[in-house]
């Protein structure tokens, strides 16, 4: 019994960080998986590298090309995006 009162701290520890810290990390992943899955033509994003441009053309499952400006286009990877600015509304159809 003795042996296992010394555990129950580090028991504690661990069930504190798991709350704390690594299922909020899980969460946000997951909500940023679902916003780049759902990218659109027409979407403003802004990128990890800090472009800011409208998706132009959605590629594949993996790649993206976002026009910066009128004319400049370049292809992005989709996990790059950090945000969407604003949203298309969908296609009624």
């Amino acid at each position: 019994m003795d042996a296992f009162a010394q555990f129950v701290p580090l028991i504690l520890i661990f069930v504190i960080m798991y709350f704390l810290l690594i299922r909020p990390q899980q969460k946000k992943l997951k909500e940023h998986k679902a916003m780049v899955e759902a990218l659109r033509r027409g979407d403003q994003v802004v990128t990890q590298g800090g472009l800011i441009g409208k998706v132009a053309k959605v590629k594949d499952e993996n790649e993206i090309e976002v026009e910066l400006a009128e004319g400049v286009k370049v292809r992005v990877v989709r996990s790059t995006v950090a945000q969407v600015i604003s949203k298309t509304e969908p296609a009624e159809g």
